[in-house]
């Protein structure tokens, strides 16, 4: 009994799930749409508000799953899949516009942002979640296939060296974001949001013209621990932008006594070890803004504040960051000062100027 009242209650939920309401005010142009979907192994939100919001979730919520069949390396007839197990494949304008945005994310991270980790991420047991900690002959071996400068683009035709594989895990739901805000506009949509597996995309502002608040997570807090506001380090106050955070606390297992996250270092093929809990990117570049997340954290406070430095004001990809490291410090850039709202006062704050 117990079981088909869990089935039942299941369905409710994702027909209550599946619901857009009907709402006649000004500030949302007649509907206020919100929906969930399970894809890229994680739970997404959409809502979207304006005449069209429920045609405009409708349309995002197919393409996430388009691209969830195209980039997923747990799907044998994805095109990654197809790529890795050929080493030579033809690939399509998204994952050919997902590999070239890598490439440059490689270049300008110094090799920290590297989609040829994939073997070591096998190695460690992170995708299936049949976790072990590989022996150093085997970590060793398993990095010479990590080298992201091997692969070779012609046209469409992507060539991998010899042995690699590929995952754009770490790239592929930025661009997912950005493609749903991009439907949201040719729907008309003018207030919106996405949170896929809490990479987040704002679009405009909210219905009633405020700014999107977007909570950060406290990383000190175990991810089992509650779910309420008590996990809460801070709100950043965004419109028309991404807000993507990447931490240890996501992803990791222990053995021995020692912890160990999925965030891998591309140079050593251990777990990074940067003396940082978590990164957080902001930027009107989903894509840009989920790579970074990654590499930043690898590189540790210091050298991700250098590098925001150097490129965070590139056109076309400027972002601003908040660092928290293990001591419990946060810091963010300067373009956050009046956007940051720490929900515990005596947190320390630092902000990092050019």
């Amino acid at each position: 009994m117990k079981r088909i009242m869990s089935v039942i209650l299941g369905t409710l939920g994702l027909l209550i799930a599946a619901l857009c309401i009907r709402q006649y005010g000004k500030e949302d142009g007649g509907t206020a749409c919100t929906r969930q979907l399970f894809a890229m192994d994680t739970v997404m939100s959409f809502t979207a508000y304006g005449p069209k919001a429920e045609e405009a979730v409708d349309a995002a919520m197919k393409e996430i799953e388009r691209l969830d069949a195209l980039l997923s390396t747990g799907n044998e007839s994805s095109e990654i899949s197809q790529l890795n197990a050929a080493g030579s494949f033809l690939v399509s304008e998204d994952t050919l516009k997902l590999l070239e945005e890598a490439e440059s994310i490689l270049q300008s991270t110094g090799g920290l942002f590297d989609v040829t980790v994939y073997p070591l991420m096998q190695l460690w047991g992170f995708p299936a979640g049949d976790y072990r900690v590989p022996t150093q002959e085997e970590i060793s071996s398993t990095l010479s296939l990590v080298d992201a400068a091997q692969i070779q683009i012609e046209g469409a035709q992507v060539t991998l060296g010899e042995g690699q594989q590929v995952d754009l895990g770490g790239i592929a739901k930025g661009y997912a974001s950005d493609r749903v805000m991009e439907l949201y506009r040719e729907y008309g949509v003018t207030s919106g949001m996405v949170s896929l597996g809490g990479n987040i995309e704002t679009l405009g502002t909210k219905p009633d013209g405020t700014d999107w608040k977007i909570g950060i997570r406290n990383p000190e807090i175990s991810s089992g621990s509650g779910s309420g506001t008590e996990d809460v380090l801070l709100a950043l106050e965004v419109e028309n932008q991404a807000v993507i955070t990447s931490g240890g606390y996501e992803r990791y297992f222990e053995e021995n006594g020692e912890t160990y996250i999925h965030i891998l270092d591309p140079r050593t093929g251990y777990p990074a070890d940067s003396g940082l809990l978590s990164v957080t990117v902001v930027s009107e570049n989903g894509m840009l803004a989920d790579a970074l997340s990654t590499s930043l954290y690898i590189m540790g406070e210091a050298d991700a504040a250098e590098y925001w430095r150097i490129h965070g004001n590139d056109e076309g990809n400027s972002f601003e960051l908040v660092l928290v490291d293990t001591s419990g410090k946060v810091y963010a850039t300067e373009g956050l000062r009046d956007k940051i709202e720490m929900r515990d006062a005596a947190q320390r704050l630092e902000i990092v100027e050019r």
